[in-house]
């Protein structure tokens, strides 16, 4: 199949070249190929200044990032055998790392497929689009996953926001099969109950197994504080590893009784207790009551979504990393976490330096963690990069 070309203008393909894979509406030789004659979502064959072609993307003439990059080779066509290919290619790496299908199956760009997200529950996969290039391929997608896995249902959660960037309605509609109103989740030997429907982003949170995994290793006779815990996928593994009292904290009524039912059916019921609250007055409360935790799990929602949001967004985290240090024993560990791509590490890091400091503890680094191997990061392109996690031994002052 043939596409009508997309040209660059001059020394605008060096990025391309090193490996990213978006084009921004800028970049575009309009006077060669102007935007306005592409429909949203439509494909074409990017080239450069020079006229030789870079492969092949889809193109959104409305949005700041035009184009996205499918493949670097010019004669491909976008269809059933691309995305089986794809997804295929996915596949063998999942199995490659985790011995049971619950795992993120497709991240965006690290996969091939921008603009592509879809996580695995054994036979029901939790699908997001955020482009309008991948919503007109989505025919061609849905047929080769049912093909590929045959799966018992195909959710649309397409209710991200990134979505209205490109002109797309927000819905989240059921594309195949039935799906169940609770879905059972195995992660590092652990058992949970998650709503896809119902439940926040596409339903779980696999980017902090690995993460997870560590806690659980020092939580044995602890009294352990999860804060914004969703369905308690930190508390529970914590409980289950031996944790003498876990609390988890979240505003949401429907992920702690999800918490709940997770914490029953792994025998860990009498250990785990859920309180709804804003985790700052929570926090708040607790400082003033004199409470205490050995372990703090401080894993909030993106705090900041745009660059923007940028001071707002790191006070909103330094004041949280102050409160949770306040209510931490002494010898206790804090869990500090950020899922904000605009928050970089170093960033995090003096937010904690200067969180102790402010109170007069001593504060240490014993491990840091990132998104697990499901979300893998491509080099060339730091967006994919977002999830950083640091491991603190706080102590008085020495």
């Amino acid at each position: 199949m043939t596409y009508p070309a997309l040209f660059l203008k001059k020394h605008e393909d060096k990025r391309l070249r090193q490996g990213h894979l978006w084009v921004f509406s800028n970049e575009i030789d309009s006077k060669r190929s102007p935007l306005e004659q592409f429909e949203p979502g439509s494909l074409a064959v990017l080239h450069d200044s020079s006229a030789q072609p870079m492969g092949v993307v889809y193109v959104n003439p409305h949005a700041l990032i035009c184009a996205r990059l499918l493949t670097r080779k010019p004669n491909s066509s976008i269809g059933e055998k691309f995305f089986r290919s794809r997804l295929q290619q996915a596949m063998k790496l999942r199995r490659r790392w985790f011995d049971k299908p619950f795992y993120r199956l497709v991240y965006g760009e690290s996969d091939g497929l921008p603009g592509l997200v879809i996580d695995r529950y054994d036979s029901v996969l939790s699908v997001q689009i955020t482009t309008a290039g991948m919503e007109n391929l989505k025919p061609v997608l849905l047929k080769v996953l049912i093909e590929l896995i045959a799966p018992q249902a195909i959710l649309l959660k397409n209710d991200n926001s990134q979505r209205q960037v490109e002109n797309l309605s927000l819905e989240t509609a059921l594309a195949h099969g039935t799906l169940p109103e609770r879905v059972l989740i195995e992660e590092n030997g652990i058992r949970y109950l998650t709503d896809i429907a119902a439940g926040q982003k596409t339903g779980w949170f696999y980017d902090h197994r690995v993460s997870r995994a560590q806690l659980a290793g020092w939580s044995k006779g602890l009294k352990v504080l999860d804060l914004f815990s969703y369905a308690g996928a930190w508390g529970i593994a914590a409980a289950a590893a031996g944790a003498d009292e876990v609390t988890c904290v979240d505003s949401s009524e429907h992920a702690l009784s999800l918490a709940k039912e997770s914490s029953a059916l792994n025998g860990v019921g009498d250990r785990l207790q859920c309180v709804r609250s804003d985790v700052f007055e929570f926090l708040k409360q607790a400082r003033d009551q004199h409470l205490h935790f050995d372990a703090i799990v401080l894993d909030p929602p993106a705090l900041i979504k745009r660059k923007k949001d940028y001071q707002a967004g790191y006070e909103a985290y330094r004041r949280l990393n102050q409160l949770a240090l306040q209510v931490l024993a002494n010898d206790g560990l804090l869990v500090s976490a950020s899922c904000s791509h605009h928050l970089h590490r170093a960033d995090l890091q003096e937010i904690l330096r200067g969180s102790a400091k402010h109170i007069d503890r001593h504060l240490t680094f014993v491990a840091a963690c990132g998104q697990g191997p499901d979300h893998p990061i491509l080099p060339a392109m730091p967006e994919t990069e977002y999830l950083k996690t640091f491991f603190c031994a706080v102590s008085a002052r020495m």
